[in-house]
């Protein structure tokens, strides 16, 4: 065991010994995200480095530490990249952070979640036993569910002190269109898109214009580009609109004036009830700034089979959508099994544990 984590390790049995909560820690580019910040500091950049990267076997392997831009920056260097496009929220991300969160960029409604591409994780629960779940491998499914489980925990569970993602190659060209629609035109333009075999990576829409990303190879895209038509964007230009939505640097995700909602819908769902300020992922994904009671806004997105999300503002409600009694019960009962006296990240993904 690598000094660095024996170091982390320590601490955690430390904390359980004396039953006083810990707040796992890397860069802090998401702390605002989640239900409450509670406990000591547990900061995870002492714990770095990438331990495996084989570019012919699509996979690699870093410990919690390690920063997002490393690797990325490393994925990059043999035309490779993380498919789910993680958000980075900040410079500071780190590999570790991204998983607990479980976030996914304008690529996820295309390529799949960031749950999707975890192949293996090593966790450090409350007692101290590092847990190894799934592997480094494609083919080595097992424990590959309680890998999964772990993405979006919040750390909840323990320290996630290392991760094995899958990886793709980069496209071989990308373009983005952008076309003049309201919501309505631009959500049925997405639904018709949605149905034709296209090579979209990513659609969005915002302020009266939608935009859609194509990737792949350059006779695709060509005949793509002449099917949809619209007016292409300068690659400078397409690089920072997709990374400004992406890391959530517009002033339309940073104003705090007015609550921000995050709907996950049945990209279908119709817009009278809940259009939404921007849309993202053909309209699966809405982010709506509203003064309405959370009560009214979690009815009508239960209505359309969806959940909201309080994402940023003033906290008059819980951040995060009600769980139902059985899904909160079953989330008490995974709490229990692998931190039994609460010290990992206490409230963080509910105020019930």
């Amino acid at each position: 065991m690598e000094t660095s984590l024996i170091e982390l390790r320590e601490r955690i049995l430390a904390a359980n010994a004396a039953r006083a909560p810990l707040r796992l820690r890397g860069g802090g580019s998401k702390d605002f995200y989640g239900e409450a910040l509670a406990g000591e500091v547990l900061d995870t950049r002492g714990h770095v480095g990438i331990i495996d990267y084989e570019p012919s076997e699509l996979v690699i392997t870093a410990r919690c530490g390690t920063p997002l831009a490393e690797i990325e920056a490393t994925l990059a260097q043999h035309g490779q990249c993380l498919p789910f496009e993680p958000p980075a929220f900040g410079d500071d991300t780190t590999i570790g952070g991204a998983v607990a969160a479980g976030l996914s960029g304008p690529r996820r409604a295309y390529a799949g979640a960031a749950r999707d591409f975890v192949l293996g994780a090593h966790l450090v629960d409350a007692q101290g036993e590092l847990l190894r779940f799934g592997g480094q491998v494609m083919k080595n499914v097992a424990g590959f569910d309680v890998s999964r489980l772990l993405c979006g925990s919040l750390g909840v569970l323990g320290l996630i002190a290392q991760v094995s993602l899958k990886v793709l190659p980069r496209p071989r060209e990308e373009i983005s269109l952008r076309f003049d629609a309201d919501i309505a035109d631009a959500l049925a333009t997405f639904h018709r898109w949605r149905a034709q075999p296209l090579p979209i990576t990513a659609t969005a829409w915002h302020d009266g214009a939608a935009t859609v990303r194509l990737s792949g190879s350059p006779s695709a895209l060509h005949a793509a580009r002449a099917t949809l038509g619209g007016a292409p964007l300068n690659d400078a230009d397409a690089r920072t609109w997709w990374l400004g939505l992406r890391d959530q640097t517009y002033g339309f995700f940073r104003d705090d004036n007015q609550p921000l909602w995050r709907l996950s819908l049945p990209a279908t769902a119709p817009i009278d009830i809940s259009g939404g300020d921007l849309i993202e992922w053909s309209g699966a994904l809405r982010w709506l700034r509203s003064e309405a009671p959370a009560a009214e806004i979690r009815a009508t997105a239960s209505q359309l089979g969806g959940t909201a999300m309080l994402w940023r503002g003033a906290r008059a409600a819980s951040m995060f959508h009600p769980l139902s009694p059985i899904q909160l019960e079953l989330h008490k009962r995974l709490k229990r099994q692998f931190d039994p006296h609460g010290i990992f990240n206490r409230g963080r993904l509910s105020a019930e544990f």
